[in-house]
């Protein structure tokens, strides 16, 4: 999908966004601007400031500056492109616009967003009235959670629409256990569809129950052989155990039967690899349908909904649980950096490999782990070292937990590795680093006083094994 309108409005009023303040609103307010529809014309309707708008509007600016709002995205997540339309602001839209964005997270008041740290990612552009204004956004890897609108010098907009792709939290999402995987708010998205006639395909992934029959996906009537589909991209790989088909609405026009498939990978044309979920049910009009037992639980990344002959879902919701590797793969580039940085203090390495995604086992991130950690200059090692504790001191739980053998040593023996490790520091200019995993005080103490016999260079590669070791065994940690 090359066209950035084809993904979800993460700024969408239906999906939880919405404008928190703005500099000014004086003939038209700041909500309209993420009002579900397009804008509409209503001739000879005035309020008693002035012509009635539908969209935001600013006052006539008399002053040096610009007007802004705020904007609090739905769904946090990467923006690939924006529709700024003017619907029927033809001699008092704004000039130009520009948009800044931010990651804020929680649920921060309009002041504290105000003084967050902003990136621009659209820089001053020029607009047309009663347009829509089409903008690519070139900031894809980036997690945003809101958004400074700014319009040149004043004037009105009618919809503001802001196209990406969700970067849900998975990590927290994982504690819940079984989620929907297909959902739009999990990063679900659907691809495409044989026919989308009078229901727009998206909608069949939409949180909340369906308001009517035009909110479901709903193909023409079908008058030669074959079937409908629609192939849904889930939010991340994972293991479906139940299923919902909620035709709700749909009274003499839902599908006679359906029946769903998987694939774990990009799917191609006659493609072998679709394997069968739910197997061919009938389905009644106007009804939620819910599959407690599937054929094949996975994983999988993609499923196929199949209907026989034709007609209108409203919804589809597909249960399952991710693994930790998936929840790797699933989180935004920063995200997934952060994670790999607990695991290994070297920023090169973590972006490396969060660069290196997707994986699919254990296996594969430990290779690309060990890769790109031999890769690396002597200044990335002292990095990750540097992260480190030094053996017998306090440091974070995880430290503490993995030099568990120092715990209850005696006082004798602390003091000697306070020593030893002045020693070494002395030597060769780091900290002394052992996978601490398993062994006693002692033991890491007899360690220690035999590696200061090395001379630096073989120390340093000594060194970097024992933190490859220690880096394999957060992963399987962190992906557990």
């Amino acid at each position: 999908m090359t066209d950035f309108t084809d993904l979800v409005d993460l700024a969408a009023e239906r999906l939880g966004g919405s404008v928190l303040t703005a500099n000014d609103e004086f003939f038209a307010p700041k909500e309209n601007l993420l009002k579900a529809g397009e804008a509409v014309w209503i001739e000879g309707k005035y309020t008693e400031v002035g012509k009635w708008m539908d969209g935001w509007e600013t006052r006539r600016r008399r002053e040096p500056g610009h007007d802004w709002c705020i904007v609090r995205l739905g769904l946090p997540g990467a923006l690939q492109g924006v529709i700024v339309d003017t619907a029927y602001f033809r001699g008092n839209f704004p000039e130009s616009c520009s948009i800044e964005a931010c990651a804020v997270e929680g649920y921060p008041t309009p002041e504290e967003v105000i003084a967050a740290e902003w990136v621009e990612v659209l820089p001053r552009s020029v607009l047309q009235g009663n347009a829509k204004n089409l903008f690519p956004i070139d900031h894809k890897a980036v997690r945003f959670t809101h958004l400074r609108f700014n319009i040149f010098p004043d004037g009105g907009v009618a919809r503001l629409r802001v196209h990406g792709e969700v970067a849900a939290d998975w990590s927290r999402l994982a504690r819940h256990g079984e989620v929907d995987l297909a959902a739009v708010e999990h990063g679900g998205r659907v691809l495409a569809c044989s026919d989308m006639f009078f229901g727009n395909r998206h909608n069949l992934i939409l949180p909340g129950p369906p308001l009517g029959m035009h909110d479901g996906w709903e193909t023409r009537r079908r008058r030669g052989p074959g079937h409908d589909w629609a192939i849904v991209k889930l939010g991340a790989r994972g293991a479906i155990h139940r299923v919902e088909v909620d035709t709700s609405h749909f009274k003499g026009n839902a599908p006679g039967s359906c029946w769903i498939e998987g694939c774990d990978g990009e799917p191609a044309e006659g493609s072998e690899s679709w394997r069968e979920v739910l197997p061919r049910a009938p389905l009644r009009p106007h009804t939620v349908h819910r599959f407690d037992e599937v054929a094949a639980a996975g994983p999988f990344t993609h499923v196929r909904l199949n209907i026989h002959p034709d007609g209108g879902v409203a919804r589809l919701r597909l249960f399952g649980t991710v693994s930790g590797i998936d929840r790797l793969n699933a989180l935004a580039p920063q995200e997934s950096e952060a994670a790999l940085l607990a695991c290994c203090g070297s920023r090169r390495w973590a972006r490396q490999v969060a660069e290196s995604r997707l994986f699919r086992d254990i296996s594969e991130i430990k290779e690309a782990a060990d890769r790109i950690w031999w890769s690396l200059g002597r200044e990335d090692w002292l990095e990750a070292f540097a992260a480190h504790p030094r053996i017998g001191e306090k440091g974070s739980r995880r430290s503490e937990d993995e030099q568990a053998g120092a715990r209850g040593a005696e006082e004798e023996t602390l003091a000697a590795l306070v020593a030893a490790n002045r020693e070494y520091e002395a030597r060769f200019n780091h900290i002394f680093i052992v996978c601490a995993t398993g062994k006693s005080a002692g033991e890491m103490l007899d360690l220690l006083r035999e590696r200061l016999d090395n001379d630096p260079e073989t120390e340093l590669r000594i060194a970097a094994e024992e933190q490859r070791k220690i880096t394999h065994l957060r992963l399987e940690k962190l992906l557990s």
